[in-house]
């Protein structure tokens, strides 16, 4: 008997410790998790949600209260502080009733693309597929007509050829400028003559169809193209709803390396005839070219020119009289300018300029004298970040924008709406409660709307001042008691120090409802990481998708932001620069690590990560480089490999021209290297990162003999999975990191 003991007592134990804790992965926790959104939903949220709409000419806006008994939209009126209805909601759902012979209810009006009147009196709306116009004195309803079909938008991967555009009619109406022949040219109007300004045009270097007349209608500006061949990918779409055989797409898609057009602004004497074509020195390597524009004084045109590989971008001025061209700025870097960012302002004066650089380290305002292209002074300054410049009014002599990372007290990513006189002097903080700010300012920025919250704070709207942000009146505080009955609890902003052991990150811990600090849970991450932006949430999610659904399987989920994300200044986010591989993931593991030291209840040996587009990238990354920490990685719709992907995003972060490292950061080159659990999961027609990107991965995996799982959704497009995909999901980390079998898909209540 004692012999037996030993013998089954190790195996006994091996079976224990493998179960999983009590109520963790179980089908009463998956039930849990698909309910959850219901449960959890922004339908259980009242009082939130406010979207302000400003009356032109009038310190009035109307918006929509989402109430217990249903949908109400009034109107706020800024100086005396009222709120009433926008209009009579009983007598509106009365007359679409009649008109519509459906049953509507004065608590239910969805209204879309609602516009009101000057004095809100009459409002249009698009509602049951018509167009609508209902006077509130009269209560009169009219119907005007069905809603036009939108038509088809090309994809925004599609680059115009700008061969489309009609004739321009010129400032004073005398005549219009248009492409023939791809030359251009102009027509008298009031004796139909035509006059060739170009005869250089051909269909390999053809004249842009987007004219840019001068104010005095004596020059035209245009851009002369020389193309480039187009690059496509190609989708077999399996299971069309309409046919019974397959479908082949075809999509223009640009990648890292490809040859791309040259545009050359050029300007036309109407009057003349006489033509200048510019010297292309400072804009000969192009990524692209925005603009022209002109000058009020109908001197000069301006255009930017972003270089190839983004590491030079100038504001250019070129003369109307001779054609020279010369800087107004020029930004450079050693590694890349961060263009989407790019802000510029010309003063009324046409001798200044403002514009926004991340020349210190944080992005900040800048005055440039125009005639000297160089800045005179720095309007903002310090170690935090302007976000969006809001309005330049110069009658005020004010600017207003958004920023972060201002207040030092709080989550840096924060935003608050300041504004700063144009000399740099008298910053204000318009938006001073700590938390995230979103701000609707009205038509002459007296007043402002600020909607203020944070992951643990639900909003609450107030009507500001624009002069010194004093709080005139609480418009909206959100209701989320429903949310506590139904069992909803916030997660947790933790910050800890990354890998070099100082700089705070900044990131979300999410537990189960049912949470019990006795029990260790595995760990989750949910990652989106990469430069551009920010993307852990810091406004209230009464149910973030990606992670409290999941998390009522019996995990702890968490989200940060690493280095090499935005807004924390150029030096944190260059850490991705030719190294997307990186992830911020060692700023990851060091906070997990530090949030495990301070929760027992965080199972720091059994994390798994999962993601979808950069963070289907991120997460196979993870456990390919780091393996010891992850244990299982769920990617959807990866762009595993740069080459292979979209050439603005990759461009930018990893440089032109394509070098080694981009192999060095592709999950293909790396696919030997996989020791843990891996799915793939891929839309069979995204048209957002080609598919193939995640077959190379595949089949890379393949023949490195590596056992792995590949879902392909039919029909779908860039996706985490969508419900098919969610469920493999929470099959896939219950079985690799609780260890157990997950409950059969028929017993599981949707």
């Amino acid at each position: 008997m004692k012999k037996f003991v030993k013998r089954g007592l190790l195996p006994m134990l091996a079976i224990l410790a493998a179960l999983p804790m009590s109520g963790q992965g179980t089908l009463e926790d998956f039930n849990r998790a698909f309910d959850a959104p219901k449960r959890f939903g922004a339908k259980n949220v009242y009082y939130s949600n406010v979207r302000p709409s400003w009356l032109k000419g009038k310190p009035a806006f109307w918006y929509v209260r989402e109430t217990p008994q249903g949908r109400k939209y009034v109107i706020v009126d800024a100086k005396s502080k009222k709120r009433t209805d926008l209009f009579n909601h009983a007598k509106l759902a009365g007359a679409l009733s009649s008109k519509t012979g459906n049953r509507v209810s004065p608590d239910s009006l969805y209204l879309q693309h609602l516009w009101t009147s000057t004095n809100a009196d009459t409002i249009n709306f698009n509602y049951s597929g018509k167009m609508w116009q209902f006077a509130e004195k009269n209560g009169k309803l009219t119907e005007k007509g069905v809603i036009p079909t939108r038509p088809e938008q090309p994809h925004w991967m599609v680059v115009d050829e700008e061969k489309g555009n009609g004739p321009v009619m010129s400032p004073d109406g005398t005549k219009e400028a248009f492409i023939k022949n791809d030359n251009v040219y102009v027509r008298d109007k009031a004796t139909g003559k035509e006059t060739a300004l170009s005869n250089d045009g051909t269909l390999g270097n053809y004249y842009s169809s987007w004219i840019y007349w001068s104010p005095d209608s004596k020059k035209v500006a245009v851009n002369k193209i020389r193309p480039a061949e187009k690059r496509y990918v190609y989708y077999v779409e399996s299971s069309p709803s309409d046919q019974d055989q397959p479908k082949l797409h075809k999509q223009e898609y640009a990648k890292p390396g490809d040859e791309l057009r040259f545009k050359m602004p050029c300007i036309f004497n109407v009057e003349t005839g006489a033509a200048l074509i510019p010297n292309t020195e400072l804009f000969d390597s192009q990524y692209d070219i925005y603009g022209p524009e002109w000058n009020s004084d109908s001197e000069a045109i301006v255009f930017d020119y972003n270089e190839r590989g983004h590491k030079t971008y100038r504001v250019l001025e070129m003369s109307a009289t001779d054609g020279t061209v010369r800087p107004l700025v020029e930004e450079t870097h050693d590694k890349y300018v961060n263009y989407p960012r790019v802000f510029k302002h010309k003063m009324n004066d046409g001798k200044r300029m403002i514009w926004a650089s991340e020349r210190d380290n944080w992005n900040h305002l800048y005055m440039y004298d125009r005639n000297t292209g160089t800045p005179t002074y720095q309007i903002t300054k310090g170690d935090w970040v302007v976000r969006d410049v809001v309005r330049v009014d110069e009658e005020k002599g004010k600017i207003y924008f958004s920023a972060n990372g201002v207040n030092k007290d709080e989550d840096p990513y924060n935003i608050h709406f300041y504004s700063i006189n144009i000399d740099g002097t008298g910053m204000t903080d318009l938006t001073p409660e700590k938390g995230y700010h979103s701000a609707t300012f009205s038509p002459e920025m007296d007043y402002l709307v600020d909607v203020v919250s944070s992951p643990t704070q639900a909003p609450v709207a107030s009507l500001r001042s624009g002069v010194d942000g004093k709080e005139l009146m609480q418009i909206e505080k959100a209701d989320i008691s429903k949310l506590i009955e139904n069992g909803w609890k916030a997660p947790e902003v933790f910050a800890a120090p990354g890998r070099d052991g100082k700089t705070m990150m900044w990131g979300l811990i999410e537990r189960p409802s049912n949470f019990d600090p006795n029990k260790k849970y595995p760990v989750i991450e949910y990652i989106y990481q990469g430069p551009g932006d920010q993307y852990v949430p810091k406004t209230f999610y009464s149910c973030h998708y990606w992670m409290k659904p999941i998390a009522e399987l019996g995990f702890i989920v968490v989200m940060v932001d690493g280095m090499s994300t935005s807004f924390r200044g150029r030096d944190f986010e260059n850490v991705c620069y030719k190294n997307l591989k990186d992830a911020g993931i060692p700023d990851h593991i060091a906070w997990l690590k530090a949030a495990a030291e301070k929760y027992p209840e965080i199972d720091i040996d059994n994390v798994g990560i999962y993601g979808c587009s950069a963070g289907g990238q991120e997460s196979t990354n993870a456990v390919l480089l780091y393996p010891d920490f992850y244990k299982a990685a769920y990617s959807a719709c990866g762009c595993h490999d740069n080459r292979m992907d979209k050439i603005w995003w990759n461009e930018l972060w990893m440089g032109y021209p394509v070098d080694k490292s981009y192999e060095e950061c592709s999950n293909v080159a790396n696919a030997h290297l996989l020791k843990r659990p891996l799915m793939l999961v891929v839309g069979e027609i995204d048209d957002n990162v080609d598919p193939a990107s995640t077959m190379q991965v595949a089949n890379a995996l393949i023949k490195a003999n590596k056992p792995f799982e590949l879902v392909v959704i039919p029909g779908a497009h860039h996706t985490m999975g969508e419900a098919y995909g969610d469920h493999k999901r929470y099959d896939f980390f219950v079985k690799h990191l609780m260890g157990v079998e997950p409950p059969a898909w028929d017993k599981i209540t949707y």
